[in-house]
């Protein structure tokens, strides 16, 4: 196939001291070639360009042609939820909010990803092109819900579970799924709320669907959704708070889902006024 194939530099070193019985032509490595992950990443590569399927069985195809097909276009929203809150505002996030807010925050992993092929999730400069730097933003999305474009959805990896405000799920008309069920949660410092109950809806993250299911609490917050460790694990997403994204494996291909520090900063401002109010009413 010549050029078509993405050929790996050629080894240096001595050639007396390469295993025989162990030996990669394509990297010119010391592994067996049914082991090498280069040449299984470059087949996939060849495959997605188009080459090798003359190879395929009848059965193995088929398989191939199901998996070729094109990943589903978005549903456009019947609706947009932005922040839902009432009583005296400050940007449209009340004073009772931030404070309820500062209770509920937790941190949030780092994680570092190394990689050896070339579909695997990885983080890199390139990904920090566009984020106001420096910064210690948590990571807050939007994401099509039910039929609802949220705003200020928080991706909370330090929540044990997915949250979502009554108001909310008013306002998507999803009452029918609602399920009345008392349910404590607990936060850091050990404050306590009691849920309303429980929904499954559905997600759409960039074609990627899945019914996830959300405690329903009914109280002022600065978010709409938090989306935490259950929704993250489930849809196998890698999140990355230093990035302000979000990247995640399809069918298809690696997907992803910037962060918007603008909504986060928004609130975060509200957060630090309010903070100075203290002071100010201490005094």
């Amino acid at each position: 196939m010549g050029d078509k194939v993405r050929w790996p530099k050629e080894m240096r070193s001595n050639p007396n001291r390469r295993n025989p019985d162990f030996w990669c032509e394509f990297t010119d490595h010391s592994h067996k070639k049914i082991d090498c992950r280069l040449l299984q990443g470059e087949i996939e590569h060849l495959l997605k360009q188009g080459y090798l399927t003359d190879l395929f069985t009848e059965k193995g195809k088929q398989v191939y042609m199901k998996n070729r097909q094109e990943p589903p276009k978005p549903l456009s929203p019947n609706k947009i939820v932005n922040v839902i809150s009432g009583g005296e505002e400050v940007n449209g996030v009340t004073y009772t909010s931030v404070k309820k807010v500062s209770k509920i925050t937790v941190t949030h992993e780092k994680r570092v990803c190394q990689v050896l092929e070339e579909d695997s999730i990885k983080f890199d400069d390139a990904d920090a092109n566009d984020v106001l730097i420096p910064h210690n933003d948590a990571l807050v999305i939007s994401l099509l819900v039910h039929d609802t474009n949220g705003k200020r959805v928080l991706i909370d990896p330090g929540s044990s579970v997915n949250i979502i405000l009554l108001r909310v799920v008013n306002e998507m008309q999803a009452d029918d799924k609602f399920v009345p069920k008392a349910r404590t949660l607990s936060g850091f410092d050990n404050s306590r709320v009691v849920t309303k109950g429980e929904i499954i809806v559905t997600t759409f993250a960039e074609g990627v669907v899945n019914d996830t299911k959300f405690q329903v609490i009914d109280m002022d917050m600065a978010y709409n959704i938090i989306l935490g460790r259950p929704w993250i694990h489930e849809m196998d997403v890698v999140p990355s708070t230093l990035h302000q994204v979000v990247k995640f494996l399809s069918q298809w291909e690696i997907k992803q889902i910037r962060g918007d520090q603008q909504a986060f900063k928004s609130i975060k401002s509200v957060v630090d006024s309010s903070i100075q109010n203290d002071v100010v009413d201490v005094k």
